[in-house]
């Protein structure tokens, strides 16, 4: 039975249910990542015993399954696109801006498929906007390519807004603190390819290279399809 099929214990002194757990679960989170989310933590968040909380909640991975799910309901789009490149498109964008606003995301992105109602939405909007076009193998290698692309792109991003926060150093400043060193090291010739990368190569944000990127992989998906009917 999964906690989504596991009915809800009834009511005692301290009112609790999944969604008022799931909300302080996300809050913790969203202040301290994954690390601050405990079933100890969450239950003083809510002032109730820690042991009220196992009548709601088996495991703390069914608690971080519970906040995916949460999450995942500010990913579905409000209508589907009628169009699969459009469609998924703004499912990725909508999965990045997502991730930004709860950085832990990255950390239990791509993981097993997502089972709860929100999770299996998301995942039928991805499917349906390539239903009927191809056979439905081309269509799970398509959504698997594109979902790969963005969850490592949204991964990288994190990290890098992480390493921001915990050095006090943005992109920049710690480029310009190991600019010696890279100089001395293009000096000796050694990396052209590199060199030519850092002298010559135009420097985008995040948004700009995530929408880049992800428009690459969509074309190669395009490839893969039927050519549209005239």
């Amino acid at each position: 039975m999964t906690v989504w099929d596991r009915p809800e214990p009834p009511i005692r002194p301290v009112p609790l249910d999944r969604q008022r757990i799931v909300a302080a679960a996300v809050a913790l989170a969203d202040e301290g990542g994954l690390e601050a989310v405990s079933v100890r933590k969450v239950a003083a968040r809510l002032n109730a015993g820690p042991m009220r909380l196992y009548g709601y909640i088996s495991t703390k991975e069914e608690l971080f399954d519970l906040m995916v799910d949460e999450v995942y309901a500010e990913i579905l789009p409000e209508e589907q696109p009628g169009d699969w490149r459009e469609a998924l498109s703004v499912l990725a964008h909508r999965t990045r801006r997502a991730a930004l606003r709860h950085l832990w995301l990255a950390d239990l992105l791509g993981r097993r498929p997502a089972l709860g109602p929100n999770g299996l939405a998301v995942t039928e909007a991805t499917l349906s906007s390539l239903d009927g076009l191809t056979g439905i193998d081309t269509v799970m290698r398509a959504v698997e390519t594109v979902s790969a692309y963005y969850t490592g792109a949204i991964r990288r991003e994190i990290t890098n807004l992480r390493a921001e926060h915990a050095t006090g150093l943005s992109k920049h400043d710690w480029q310009r603190a190991h600019g010696p060193h890279v100089t001395r090291m293009l000096a000796t010739g050694r990396f052209p390819a590199l060199a030519k990368a850092v002298h010559d190569g135009t420097d985008v944000d995040a948004e700009t290279s995530f929408a880049t990127g992800l428009e690459w992989v969509l074309d190669a998906v395009a490839a893969k399809l039927p050519p549209p009917s005239a």
